[in-house]
């Protein structure tokens, strides 16, 4: 529907209902904006529980008690530490997810922002730094939790929402003052709120001629540039966002040691690092040498979904490099076990019948 259409339509119902002639202009112009930005027209708590199915009084107690909606556990982190993840219980996700398709995804974020857009692959990043003299990576430090409500409530006010409305949305999308990591949302409001620093970044690498890309919260650079005065820079323009540089994790790179981005390396051609795939060759030569089990038994894992997550580590290196065939046999060997591991989970549920 068009923003005419919905206009006839609101005009004649509103009219039906008695309203003044005023208040349905206050409320057109308020839906003209929206429509603008091809985003859904909400006026109230009540309206945005009719459009994503779920109750008032819902919305309020998950705005009012988000702790009650989440649930916490941590992951190892490479350098050995810990990262709490917060994943919403599936009801509070459906509304995050909802919110990012039918609002976020709406919105264009920099195009030197690489991660968290669909249909966008990780070699997008890594394109522009292959083959260079130096490459220059920074990270962000708490990427997410420096993140706070009222730049989450900027990004919806900005888009035309009223501040009733704003402010319910950014608190579906919030906890304990910050971005969640788990939250669906997280990822791409994260995107959308570092754009502007995106736009003085990339300005200053174009007219310096370096080459900029942002994956989430690592920052990369490459060319021939003074690396000095392009780190101060970039903390000058972070810091405004309440966001600071992780000094631990700033690397330059030049072409005669091993060149990263995101963990891959770019000298030549994008690739993962060896010692990374060294050793899932050799996972792999002791599952063909011994058989899955045996290897796992003598190894003491007791992982679970063990045999998906190898998958998963091959499927990494060949979105990286398609073409490599050695890894394609390996992902080949572990469909095959994957399908005889089905086959038998099926017939031991059968007997169980």
């Amino acid at each position: 529907m068009d923003f005419i259409q919905y206009k006839k339509d609101f005009t004649h119902d509103a009219h039906k209902k008695g309203y003044l002639e005023q208040n349905i202009q206050r409320c057109l112009d308020y839906a003209e904006v929206l429509f603008a930005h091809d985003i859904p027209v909400i006026y109230n708590a009540t309206h945005l529980s009719l459009l994503i199915g779920y109750k008032k009084e819902f919305l309020k107690k998950a705005t009012l008690y988000p702790k009650r909606y989440y649930r916490d556990f941590e992951i190892l982190k490479k350098n050995g530490s810990k990262r709490l993840i917060s994943e919403p219980l599936p009801s509070l996700k459906e509304i995050q997810i909802w919110i990012l398709r039918n609002i976020l995804y709406k919105v264009p974020v920099s195009p030197f922002a690489k991660a968290y857009k669909p249909n966008v692959s990780m070699l997008e990043n890594l394109r522009f730094h292959k083959n260079q003299p130096k490459v220059f990576t920074l990270d962000l430090e708490d990427f997410f939790p420096s993140i706070g409500f009222e730049s989450v409530e900027k990004e919806f006010l900005e888009l035309g929402y009223s501040k009733m409305v704003s402010k319910l949305l950014s608190k579906l999308c919030i906890r304990d003052g910050s971005l969640p990591q788990g939250a669906p949302t997280s990822p791409y409001l994260s995107n959308l709120i570092f754009k502007e620093a995106d736009g003085v970044i990339s300005d200053y690498c174009i007219q310096h001629k370096i080459r900029y890309t942002r994956y989430a919260d690592d920052l990369s650079f490459s060319g021939d540039f003074d690396e000095k005065k392009l780190l101060d820079k970039v903390t000058e323009t972070v810091e405004k966002l309440n966001l600071r540089i992780n000094k631990n994790k700033t690397k330059l790179m030049t072409p005669n040691v091993r060149q990263t981005v995101t963990g891959i390396v770019v000298n030549e051609k994008p690739q993962v690092a060896f010692h990374k795939r060294n050793d899932l060759r050799q996972v792999m030569y002791y599952i063909n040498k011994f058989g899955f089990e045996e290897h796992r038994e003598y190894k003491e894992i007791d992982q679970k979904n063990y045999l998906e997550h190898l998958l998963g580590k091959i499927n990494f290196v060949l979105q990286i490099n398609p073409k490599d065939v050695e890894f394609i046999g390996y992902k080949s060997t572990l469909i095959d076990l994957k399908k005889k591991q089905d086959l038998k989970t099926m017939e031991n549920e059968l007997l169980a019948i």
